[in-house]
């Protein structure tokens, strides 16, 4: 056994990792469900890799994420930190404890009540013959305020973490600076570190850590120092590292010093997780209107835009749970099995030792015979990151490709020959100049869309995914009810592409904190970084830079 265990960091971060989880709890649901489409019957999927299994202090068995969440506190809105299989550990009265006899006074939040989705998951709604489906999706479409509100899945004792201290605005954690100060004391590292000790030890073998950080803010200190202390305890345990950002974090600032602010943070956050990190992806975009006519999104609803995210996550990642290979499942039903080390060493391990990569989804990803594409699939990439430039020309480009239950034609499920075929038929006719994939993956698994899943389909989405010519363009997006699946291709790569992401953010290090007078030097202080720190941030950067002109690196090597 080769597991995972996941990390999320931040509020954002949870709400992708809701609909991540989500998609692995609906497969693990299909494949018992006699009823359900046969592709999903035989995924190939060793959900080990991702869960562990256990007992309740009842002696239940459980089958729970290998996870460690960590959000502010009230994040996980009517969700016990302590899950929902092992009791609550919170609800015990802290009164009885007081040894103070003098006049108490005890304040106390009410509860806060569940929405129709979550209600319809528990026995208050289970026999309920008034609730309908349609009335669960168009609650969620309304009233999704935190990230356990769309979730079905639970979670083991020791996975949900809220940062505590009511000297925090948590509405304004927006800066490094702020999670240095949440963390002073070490309590908190203290927690985390002995949780994930009891993840990691009850495994087999660990193949790697996938983390994904809300790094638009204070959290991406807190993933820092937390990475750090997996980098000094697990010295041989790769992590890859998904850097996310919703919408919101891109509003414009108005004021120089917010600009600063902004900008040093974005540079101290890049510096600090790519230390920590084997391979990091930026992920998040100010709007996603341009993956349109493909999928409607609406850019204010988090519940939207990390559906997307988690999509492409799910997708990139499904190769590191593929079961072992066979002279059969690894022809029939799933091929291009690997790990997270793997993939770290096809991306920054070999032409150019980058470390900072590029995520690309097509979803729903058009069908392998599709004559609106003539260039091939490969054409309907939509990159989900800012600051990207062009790589047409670059010829020491590496990249991982993943496709998640192509439909051939029509709604017919492509076979892995049709796959390996159509995409080798694109180099093989000159239709794409690019080097070929460092790594092809093919899984006849299609994305599953749950129940709580955004309306974010076009009016010509198919229940499989494919494109219905005979529908009208205009009407209200379709979501779960009306589309069970969806076909998911997914591309990692390693490009000089990325040099405008890690150049903005070196610049900005040098203008507002290096250079003799900089405006930022002093908040960098304030965050507690003395002038060494500060040149080595700066130094590290400045590598990652160096990489993509070898002669830049020999000047240095010179020096």
């Amino acid at each position: 056994m080769r597991e995972i265990v996941t990390i999320q960091v931040g509020d954002f971060a949870n709400f992708i990792g809701s609909h991540f989880w989500n998609f692995q709890d609906e497969l693990l649901g299909l494949a018992e469900d006699d009823g359900a489409d046969p592709i999903f019957k035989n995924n190939f999927m060793d959900m080990d890799v991702l869960y562990r299994t256990g007992l309740t202090h009842q002696g239940a068995y459980t089958y729970c994420p290998r996870l460690i969440s960590i959000g502010s506190q009230g994040s996980l809105g009517t969700l016990s930190s302590s899950g929902s299989l092992y009791g609550d550990s919170s609800s015990s009265d802290a009164t009885d404890t007081l040894t103070w006899k003098g006049a108490v006074t005890k304040l106390a939040e009410n509860p806060r009540e569940k929405n129709l989705f979550l209600k319809s998951l528990s026995e208050e709604g289970e026999d309920d013959p008034n609730i309908e489906d349609k009335d669960r999706v168009q609650c969620l479409e309304r009233d999704i305020k935190f990230w356990s509100d769309f979730s079905k899945v639970h979670f083991h004792s020791k996975s949900l973490y809220e940062l505590n201290g009511a000297w925090t605005d948590f509405q304004n954690f927006d800066n490094f600076g702020d999670g240095k100060e949440v963390l002073l004391g070490g309590l908190h590292m203290e927690e985390l570190n002995d949780r994930l000790r009891f993840f990691v030890e009850e495994c087999d073998h660990v193949q790697g850590i996938q983390c994904t950080v809300d790094d638009s803010g204070g959290f991406s200190a807190v993933a820092s120092e937390f990475l750090e202390n997996i980098a000094d305890d697990y010295t041989n345990i790769p992590v890859l590292l998904y850097s996310v950002r919703d919408t919101f974090s891109y509003t414009d600032a108005t004021k120089q010093r917010k600009l600063i602010t902004r900008s040093l943070h974005d540079a101290v956050s890049l510096s600090k997780l790519s230390t920590y990190s084997s391979l990091i992806v930026p992920v998040g975009l100010p709007s996603l209107g341009g993956l349109a006519p493909s999928l409607c999104v609406r850019d204010e609803k988090n519940f939207h835009s990390s559906a997307v995210y988690a999509s492409a996550i799910h997708s990139i990642s499904a190769p590191f749970r593929f079961k072992p290979a066979g002279p059969i499942s690894n022809t029939t039903y799933a091929a291009g099995s690997l790990d997270i080390g793997e993939i770290i060493h096809i991306l920054a391990g070999q032409n150019r030792q980058n470390m900072v990569a590029i995520l690309d989804v097509s979803m729903p990803a058009p069908s392998l015979s599709d004559k609106a594409n003539p260039g091939g699939i490969l054409n309907s990439f939509h990159a989900l990151g800012t600051e990207i430039g062009d790589d047409s020309e670059d010829l020491y480009m590496d990249e991982s490709l993943i496709l998640n239950g192509a439909l051939f034609s029509g709604a017919d499920w492509a076979s892995v020959s049709q796959v390996k075929d159509s995409i080798c038929n694109v180099y093989d006719k000159g239709l794409r100049a690019k080097p070929r994939p460092s790594h092809l993956s093919i899984s006849l698994t299609p994305l599953p869309i749950p129940l709580p899943f955004p309306s974010i389909f076009p009016t010509t989405t198919g229940r499989r995914g494919e494109i219905l010519a005979d529908q009208p363009l205009e009407g209200p997006p379709k979501g779960s009810l009306e589309v069970e699946s969806v076909p998911v291709m997914t591309r990692l790569r390693s490009s000089i592409s990325i040099k405008p992401f890690i150049e903005c953010r070196y610049n900005n290090l040098l203008r507002h904190g290096m250079l003799r007078g900089a405006k930022g030097a002093g908040l960098l202080r304030d965050w507690g970084f003395g002038k060494d720190e500060v040149d080595d941030m700066g130094e590290h950067l400045s590598k990652m830079l160096r990489i993509f002109n070898p002669s830049s690196e020999m000047t240095s090597d010179s020096d």
